[in-house]
């Protein structure tokens, strides 16, 4: 039976649906709060900022992550910012045109009122993070410094040089390493989610392995919390660390959580490009970088003169000729989609012709080199120590990569997923994006959901469903089956005894999905890949060489189990991209598209979230729609001319 979706939106004007919504969540009384135990699985901004804050409001908190150190979750990766609507430049910023533009740049296909609060309490993120000791860029005069990102005629960007994550991850961090040392927060670093343990349909639990010892472990608890991330690595190459993966979501949804437009994945436009078949990931270069730097290719195909040699008038400033009004800074979709099409057409530039240029030459000549490397010296030293090519002298070459994951686990207005008690936070759930993310909006909703969100709604959800007088322990039936489901799974993977190395399969996996669930689909690519997928997944069960043992440190049985998720995730993602049909943001049909090549929405027949039910191996998944509706901001065809 399909889902009976109920996103529990508020009712009432949208500018008061949250703030009469947490008058009305149940509370838990200070004194009860430590007789709760929760369970964080992630400990990036999402995950950190909601284990920091519940840990601070008197839960028993656990933590986890296959870190070494919550340090080194993937939010340190953000570079370029978080947008807030402070409104300090005086440019016309507000919390109605920062919730008008998230929702436009998702294409209309996120859910309005989560957006509005994303954007209420962007303010909230700023404040905290400042009181925290985060080292924002500032003005002259000592004001926090903003900048311009795509998608937004205003500059709402805070950023702290090209590390804006790493900087914001250690105000995160602090927080958690506060509570850790108060006992109100245990952190399991190294250790990875593999399974949910449901107990009378709700999340009471997970399974675990120590990536030290092998050990598995059972950890019960009142309620569950993912902040687990993307999965962009299902392509193999994209600007996610090599252990950004899947497994965690995708065991949930195997329990009954619902998977929220899995085909909805973002292509940044500024990536450095793909150099070697050899290559493992790929680098992002910040989208603040398109502030001062345009983007361009020759006018004259196959033209492989070096760049400084091109004279102006043989150049085409393509953003800024297509998009006057945006230029340089329109939405990362619609940028990647640009350079895809001037390098298709033969106007690409390096040795594959798969790149076009960024030049900051004319900044620099504006306003001296000294100002450019205030702002992005440790981008452009990046890019250097990769490419061996000095960007002060001559331009970047970048061209679009996988990058963002817009779709996750279904959750509705309170942050919870489909399975009572489970919720779901950041990158991993579905919620405020829609289509397609605009930049330096994923620091905003990883730090809003953790912040801001879950530790109202969760504790509304213990209030209402928890008895704090029954608890279910480890040795409840549920976590000994759970645990004999994750051993078998290690068993087999071990006992397949093949001769191709895990990561080949993940490579060819990888190829399969860039080249027909990538920045362009149409039907008969989809169909070819849902057709190829089972028959990788097959050989992969029959040939893959799993090296050493289940016990100890085993770096490759650990990739195994994320390459063996991915292959079944895949077809799910392909399944998703081939039933929309339609264009939007991210998810573009070539069969659907102007004759300007601009995305092509069919808001009569898809304007809904798809969530996609899990119905057993081998069963097709089953699908529901949320259906979206647009009051506050009209359906209209997104421009950024």
């Amino acid at each position: 039976m399909a889902y009976q979706l109920d996103a529990k939106i508020p009712a009432g004007p949208i500018q008061e649906k949250w703030t009469n919504h947490r008058f009305n969540l149940k509370l838990v009384n200070p004194a009860n709060k430590r007789k709760f135990k929760i369970i964080v699985v992630g400990s990036g901004l999402a995950g950190g900022a909601a284990a920091a804050s519940l840990g601070e409001l008197g839960y028993n908190v656990e933590c986890f992550c296959y870190q070494d150190s919550p340090r080194r979750a993937h939010s340190i990766a953000a570079q370029g910012g978080i947008n807030a609507a402070k409104n300090y430049p005086n440019d016309g910023d507000s919390i109605w045109r920062l919730f008008y533009d998230t929702v436009k740049g998702g294409d209309y296909r996120a859910r309005e009122a989560n957006v509005y609060r994303l954007a209420e309490v962007s303010n909230n993120i700023i404040d905290q993070c400042v009181a925290q000791g985060v080292p924002f860029a500032r003005e002259y005069g000592g004001l926090l410094d903003n900048r311009s990102f795509g998608g937004a005629q205003v500059s709402r960007t805070f950023y702290a040089r090209g590390q804006t994550g790493q900087q914001l991850l250690l105000g995160a961090y602090q927080s958690l390493s506060r509570q850790i040392a108060r006992g109100t927060v245990k952190m399991f670093p190294r250790s990875e989610m593999l399974d949910l343990v449901l107990v009378d349909g709700h999340a009471r639990g997970i399974i675990v392995r120590d990536l030290v010892t092998g050990e598995i472990r059972r950890h019960a608890a009142d309620a569950v919390i993912l902040a687990t991330g993307g999965y962009g690595n299902v392509f193999y190459l994209s600007t996610n660390a090599m252990g950004c993966n899947v497994t965690a979501a995708y065991r949930a949804y195997r329990r009954g959580a619902g998977f929220a437009n899995p085909c909805f994945t973002q292509i940044h436009p500024t990536c450095i490009p793909v150099s070697s078949d050899h290559q493992s990931k790929l680098t992002l270069m910040s989208e603040s970088l398109r502030n001062d730097g345009r983007v361009w290719v020759p006018k004259k195909k196959g033209d492989k003169r070096p760049p400084n040699e091109i004279p102006e008038d043989e150049r085409d400033y393509y953003l800024e000729r297509r998009y006057p009004s945006f230029g340089n800074l329109v939405p990362r979709d619609v940028a990647s989609r640009a350079a895809k099409e001037r390098c298709d057409a033969g106007h690409g530039v390096g040795a594959t012709g798969l790149a076009v240029y960024l030049d900051f030459s004319d900044a620099i000549q504006r306003l001296g080199r000294d100002v450019i490397e205030a702002r992005y010296g440790n981008l452009f030293q990046m890019y250097e120590k990769i490419t061996a090519e000095d960007p002060y002298q001559v331009p970047m070459r970048i061209y679009p990569a996988v990058h963002y994951t817009m779709g996750g686990l279904w959750v509705d207005y309170n942050l919870q997923s489909t399975i009572p008690g489970l919720f779901v936070g950041g990158e991993a759930n579905f919620s405020d994006h829609g289509a397609n993310r605009l930049g330096a909006s994923a620091l905003m909703q990883g730090l809003a959901d953790g912040y801001f969100v879950l530790p109202y709604t969760l504790g509304d959800y213990l209030a209402r469903e928890a008895d704090m007088n029954v608890k279910v322990g480890t040795d409840h039936e549920a976590f000994a089956a759970a645990e004999r489901e994750v051993r078998d799974k290690i068993e087999r993977l071990m006992a397949v005894g093949g001769k191709e190395p895990v990561e080949s399969f993940h490579k060819r996996l990888g190829r399969l999905m860039w080249d027909y669930c990538g920045m362009a689909r149409n039907a008969e690519g989809l169909q070819k890949a849902l057709a190829e997928i089972p028959k990788l997944r097959e050989e992969f069960w029959a040939e893959v060489r799993v090296t050493g043992g289940p016990d100890g440190l085993n770096a490759e049985l650990e990739k195994a189990g994320r390459v063996a998720d991915f292959l079944e995730f895949a077809e799910l993602m392909c399944r998703d991209a081939l039933h929309r049909e339609e264009s939007c943001g991210g998810h573009f049909r070539e069969e659907h598209q102007t004759e300007e090549g601009e995305a092509k929405r069919d808001d009569e027949n898809f304007s809904y979230v798809a969530v996609w039910e899990f119905k057993g191996d081998g069963e097709e998944p089953e699908l529901s729609k949320e259906p979206l509706t647009f009051e506050h901001v009209p359906l209209t065809t997104r421009s950024y001319k």
